[in-house]
């Protein structure tokens, strides 16, 4: 009888130990990405942005083609339903997008058919009620590979790849007068990056040049000034991200020379420190990614680096 309850004790003991062990090798808890109904197009490289309950995934290189889309399509995060919706006026890959008061815009990218060539400067501007797209007054600078956000009826693009090469810059759009000014360049210059909006600050978080980063800087628009923020913990370039809340960043998606990143990262930008969430179930680079009542999207991008495709959606519940 003692020998039983040594051994009892023993295997407790070591049943113990592994689940100590395993809870302080992630910090994610049970949550697990979830399976939803996939795109109607495999593509990468494209932008996304959420408007309302919508979210539209726009251009990027397309499966079929092989080539640089005009397509948007829009998929409704509460019927779990896709919708092919007015095309682009051109094609690009690599573009950034966001919304403002109930419209989407889209900012730059390349338009080559097959390659990271032929940048545009191009801003446009689509009415989902009438499904219309508008040209707006065009970027001082055409760029690719870059990241926008709004903020307070101004659209804040960053970043990217310019003729002169991997670029800091920041401009600024004014929604209402139509008017493009120049802000103070970013302290890194970086591409295929990320940005969000929390809190009123820009962050803009990752990218690369060449090399992947872990490099988090925030802009006030109020004061300014750009500030360091925590690096994250896992270097990425080719990623989106998106704002669960006013202090709550999700990181995810990318790639890297050992293949496309599982890992998704969480900031919370009041106490400035990092932690892991549940690993992606498909890691993509060149995907879109938005948030919705407390859950993170990923659509579409490469399965692999490189010219890759595929047409997943998958989301994420933020605990």
């Amino acid at each position: 009888m003692r020998i039983r309850i040594a051994i009892a004790a023993g295997l407790a003991l070591a049943v113990g130990a592994a689940i100590a062990l395993a809870g302080g090798s992630s910090d994610s808890g049970t949550e697990r990405w979830e399976t939803l109904r996939p795109s109607p197009l495999s593509r990468t490289e494209v932008a996304a942005a959420r408007v309302g309950r919508y979210v539209y995934v726009v251009g990027g290189f397309e499966q079929r083609s092989g080539t640089t889309t005009r397509a948007v399509a829009r998929y409704d995060l509460r019927r779990n339903r896709w919708r092919r919706v007015r095309s682009l006026p051109i094609g690009v890959n690599h573009a950034s997008a966001t919304s403002y008061r109930g419209r989407l815009y889209v900012a730059g990218g390349y338009t080559a058919p097959r390659a990271l060539t032929a940048a545009t400067a191009r801003l446009y501007r689509y009415d989902p009620g009438r499904n219309r797209w508008r040209r707006l007054r065009n970027a001082p600078t055409a760029r690719g590979a870059h990241t926008m956000q709004a903020i307070g009826g101004r659209l804040y693009l960053v970043g990217g790849v310019d003729s002169r090469g991997v670029t800091a810059r920041l401009e600024i759009y004014d929604v209402r007068r139509g008017r493009w000014s120049n802000g103070p360049a970013m302290p890194t210059p970086r591409e295929h990056l990320a940005s969000a909006v929390a809190g009123g600050r820009l962050y803009v978080l990752a990218g690369r040049a060449p090399a992947n980063f872990t490099t988090v800087e925030s802009y006030s628009p109020g004061t300014r000034r750009w500030r360091s923020e925590p690096s994250m913990r896992k270097p990425r370039g080719g990623i989106t991200a998106a704002a669960v809340d006013s202090r709550r960043i999700v990181v995810f998606g990318g790639e890297e020379s050992a293949g496309t990143i599982r890992e998704v990262e969480l900031y919370d930008t009041r106490s400035r420190s990092w932690r892991f969430l549940a690993p992606m179930r498909t890691p993509r680079h060149g995907l879109g990614g938005v948030a919705y009542r407390g859950r993170v999207y990923s659509l579409e991008g490469g399965p692999q680096p490189g010219f890759a495709f595929s047409n997943a959606l998958e989301a994420l519940r933020i605990p």
